[in-house]
């Protein structure tokens, strides 16, 4: 808890890392035209967790305490605000419920600003607009380290729980796991809200929302993120994936005056969000997280107008009335004149014996804050010999005191950019082991330790480690493409000149041309980013490829007779992956 003064008035809590920050007079006075001063009383309540948050708040006067699970068991204080500072975290801005209570400790006045006249702001004052986006930031990612939020209650062996806290952990919400397997309250737990062993896992918030064993969609529905995309057919743009690729696509879409609605099946930000640092990213020297560099993405779309849906998984697209329509899992549909497919790929999993039971509890694939957190005082193992693997390493060498890197091949350097080799090499932390593959994991419930193999020599030993980070490359999600576009043998979406090779000649004839540089053997559908076949796995050139994508869907709109705006011809011939040589 905050200390109190002598009046009993808690104390401002210090910035911490940015999370804090104070507004000048200038910038009160700026938001001041867009909003309106409110007395406040002592014991107000000026937004309360679970409950939407329509307001921007900035303290003029008074003191603010943030408390997490106000009037619940576990109640405590988060932080307390002073006049010049803000309320508010990363929900405020993303359209989710609030995380946290504010209650007014001493009164005064608050300037109240409503969130879409907020983002228009900081849009046009990026001094401004900085300030706010990392505090939110830090105050997120403080949020997460203090288990806030809504707990899910489930075993460890139960893929529905490793799902829904990969949802959790990939859209950077904050929660807590409570493991059935271990917690000897979560039994006592269960029977007094009355769920039964079979309804598991349990999502629960503020002690009175219970969702039994609820689907990815419910969850999100609890927190205020949007779950389907409505269209009635108008939609000019429809991008599927929200990672680097995808986001670019929906940023130039919108800014270009396209009515664009992109998709994910499970999060913004892809792959690129669960990244602890990039730092061969252009314009950030210094280098930066995946997760704020995929926010910030998220926010400039909203800010253009894109609509943003997760979690929205597609299923079929087809082409329709001179439209291309698309289904998704929960059976509803959209239409649009062109699409960009950008929906990367995925880790592969590490195939050895009894793994599968310790997926979730200590075998990940991805290196976020909340598995950094639970490794504070264990040894760890990543697997993988490139880039992802290395920025892993290095993250994870911040909380675990030992970190071994096991690579299958003798060069790191073969698929790792330098700078990550030398910096890898050379942190006390970590040991790095070549020419070694993963034979066996040993442990119950929990991983105790590895078993490991030189495969040159043939030697065995045992690793100390109590979790397992995979990176071992990735496979891209195409199976619902398969009978739609050609694809390689890999599965990756075939574009430009390896498109046109496996394209029908009939309906590039009627148009006049082949397709075009991103573009399908589906005029009008193009794919940016990982999954097409070819591209460069690096962040830069998946946003550069979701920028380029937006050029050439005007080239192709701007097309007399082209297929999606009617001309009358059939629907394409769709090419069967297994096709392409």
């Amino acid at each position: 808890m905050t200390a109190a003064g002598p009046d009993g008035v808690p104390t401002e809590t210090p910035d911490q890392h940015g999370a804090y920050p104070r507004l000048t007079p200038e910038q009160l006075d700026e938001l001041a035209q867009y909003g309106e001063y409110r007395p406040t009383r002592r014991g107000e309540v000026l937004f309360r967790e679970g409950e939407p948050c329509e307001e921007f708040l900035a303290i003029v006067s008074g003191m603010v305490e943030i408390i997490h699970d106000y009037g619940g068991p576990d109640q405590r204080t988060v932080a307390v605000h002073g006049p010049g500072r803000f309320l508010g975290e990363l929900g405020l801005l993303e359209g989710q419920t609030a995380f946290d209570t504010a209650v007014v400790r001493e009164p005064g006045q608050v300037l109240a600003v409503p969130v879409e006249r907020q983002r228009a702001l900081v849009a046009r004052d990026p001094a401004l607009g900085d300030l706010i986006l990392r505090a939110y930031l830090g105050r997120r990612s403080l949020l997460i380290g203090l288990g806030a939020g809504f707990r899910i209650l489930g075993s460890c062996y139960s893929p529905n729980t490793l799902r829904l806290r990969e949802f959790a952990a990939r859209n950077r919400l904050p929660h807590r796991w409570i493991d059935l397997e271990k917690d000897k309250e979560a039994e006592a737990l269960l029977r007094r809200f009355g769920i039964r062993p079979d309804e598991t896992p349990v999502v629960m918030w503020k002690g009175e929302q219970v969702l039994r064993n609820p689907s990815i969609a419910d969850l999100a529905r609890l927190i205020g993120l949007p779950t389907s995309a409505h269209g009635d057919g108008e939609y000019d743009l429809v991008v599927i994936g929200a990672g680097p690729a995808g986001l670019a696509a929906a940023v130039y879409g919108s800014s270009d005056g396209l009515v664009t609605v992109a998709v994910d099946a499970m999060a913004t930000g892809g792959q690129a969000a669960t990244s602890s640092r990039i730092e061969n990213y252009l314009g950030f020297p210094s280098g930066i997280s995946g997760g704020e560099l995929m926010e910030r993405s998220v926010l400039q779309a909203r800010k253009f107008g894109a609509q943003l849906t997760v979690p929205a998984e597609a299923t079929s697209l087809e082409p329709r009335d001179g439209r291309y329509a698309l289904t998704f899992a929960d059976g509803s549909e959209i239409r649009a004149a062109t699409v960009v497919l950008a929906s990367g790929v995925r880790y592969r999993r590490l195939d050895v014996p009894g793994i599968d039971h310790l997926e979730g509890s200590s075998v990940y694939y991805a290196a976020t804050l909340h598995e950094a957190n639970l490794c504070r005082m264990d040894p760890v193992a990543v697997v993988g010999g490139g880039n992802s693997a290395g920025q892993a390493v290095l993250f994870l060498a911040e909380y675990a005191p030992k970190v071994y890197l096991i690579v299958r091949s003798g060069d790191l350097g073969k698929d790792m950019s330098r700078y990550l080799v030398d910096q890898v090499t050379r942190h006390p932390k970590v040991e790095v082991l070549t020419h070694t593959e993963v034979r066996q994991v040993n442990g119950e419930g929990t991983l105790q330790s590895l078993t490991v193999e030189d495969n040159a020599s043939g030697d065995r030993r045992e690793l100390p480690a109590r979790a397992l980070f995979v990176f071992i490359g990735a496979r891209p999600h195409t199976e619902w493409l398969k009978d739609v576009v050609a694809l390689d043998r890999r599965g990756f979406v075939l574009t430009g000149a390896d498109a046109r090779a496996a394209a029908d000649e009939n309906i590039w004839e009627s148009l006049g041309r082949g397709p075009l540089m991103l573009e399908t053997t589906m005029p009008g559908v193009f794919a940016a980013g990982d999954v097409r076949s070819g591209s460069v796995k690096r962040v830069a050139s998946a946003a550069g490829e979701g920028a380029i994508a937006v050029r050439l869907v005007h080239e192709h709109r701007a097309q007399e007779g082209n297929l999606v705006r009617g001309s009358g011809m059939s629907e394409p011939r769709s090419v069967p992956a297994q096709s392409v040589s």
